[in-house]
């Protein structure tokens, strides 16, 4: 008994000694403070591809119409040829014009006449006068004559220049280098004055007319390159304006561009596409803390959340951080505000 009341003490004396120093082991074997990885935002922010449905357009569609009425002897272009500034469409029958031109070049004469008549009347009536041969009146009376006379021979000269420009009228030309889109007089008919004959698409003045989303209108007056993407191929453009107004439906912005080098045919659709100027956090690192949606940023040790008021789950969101920030990477869902973080460094390409 008593060699078993000596086993007891001994061992209880050990365990007495060895529990500080299974303490001391425990605190000892705590494990050190994780590594959080984190990379710069200018290496990993993308700029997102926008794009807007587009059309090219003609800033000329015109009605080519008949200005004086007559039969039509000749049509010379048809739908979908391409004709230069000045070359003849159509040709009215000119013989009304021609007899037209003859009256007005005879009453110009006429009158002509009577103003020479009339002022050699006055002449001789002003020498008559010097002489006291006759009176202030009848010498007032030859100077209205000539007035009148001369009042005349200008509206005959106007008269005679109208039935000029009424023959030139009879043979329709083209304004602008043009698409012939559509005929529609006939060879035969009669042609009354604003009877349309044609319609012209101007092949060289274009624009393209994009519905830009109003959000976006407004970032596309910052981006250096656009670009026009339709069935010919993708085309360099640049931006003109872009209208005040907004569609109240689709709510979208008319924007208006031009092509820098080859340009398309009018009536092409397609789209416009660009890069958004401001740099954007990838998906992947954003994190939700309460209701925002933001990015943990590395400063001075500690972790610190910045929430992004225009971010979404699964899209990009912008962000107005350096291209220096340090974004935290692996391990950032477990991340509290104010936290004490350790960095390590990680490599990152930038996204595009």
């Amino acid at each position: 008994m008593k060699e078993n009341h000596t086993v007891r003490c001994l061992i209880l004396s050990l365990a007495l000694v060895a529990v500080p120093a299974l303490a001391q082991t425990t605190v000892a074997a705590k494990p050190p403070q994780a590594e959080l990885s984190f990379r710069a935002f200018g290496d990993i922010a993308m700029y997102p591809r926008r794009e807007a449905p587009a059309a090219v357009v003609s800033l000329n569609e015109s009605r080519i119409a008949a200005e004086v009425a007559a039969v039509i002897v000749a049509m010379n272009a048809e739908a979908g040829q391409v004709v230069d500034k000045g070359a003849v469409l159509a040709r009215l029958d000119a013989r009304d014009s021609s007899l037209a031109l003859e009256r007005a070049a005879a009453a110009e004469a006429s009158a002509k006449a009577r103003l020479g008549l009339a002022e050699a009347q006055l002449r001789r009536a002003r020498e008559l006068k010097e002489k006291n041969f006759i009176s202030q009146e009848a010498l007032n009376q030859r100077e209205t004559e000539v007035a009148v006379v001369a009042a005349d021979a200008r509206a005959a000269r106007a008269a005679l220049a109208t039935a000029r420009r009424n023959l030139d009228k009879c043979v329709i030309r083209a304004p602008f280098r043009a698409i012939v889109r559509a005929r529609s007089g006939q060879v035969g008919e009669l042609a009354g004055a604003g009877t349309t004959l044609y319609t012209l698409l101007d092949a060289d003045r274009l624009e393209i007319s994009a519905q830009v989303p109003a959000r976006d209108a407004e970032q596309l007056t910052h981006v250096k390159e656009i670009a026009f993407v339709g069935q010919d191929g993708r085309h360099a453009v640049s931006l003109i304006r872009i209208s005040p107004a907004i569609e109240r439906a689709a709510r979208t912005r008319e924007a208006r561009l031009r092509f820098v080098g080859a340009v398309v045919s009018p009536g092409a659709e397609g789209r416009i596409e660009w890069r958004d100027p401001a740099a954007h956090v990838p998906p992947e690192y954003l994190v939700r803390r309460g209701t925002q949606l933001g990015v943990f940023v590395i400063e001075a040790g500690k972790a610190r959340f910045v929430p992004l008021a225009e971010a979404q789950e699964g899209r990009p969101a912008p962000a107005g951080l350096k291209p220096e920030a340090r974004i935290a990477a692996e391990g950032r869902h477990t991340l509290n505000d104010g936290q004490a973080v350790a960095e390590k460094p990680a490599e990152g390409t930038r996204k595009q």
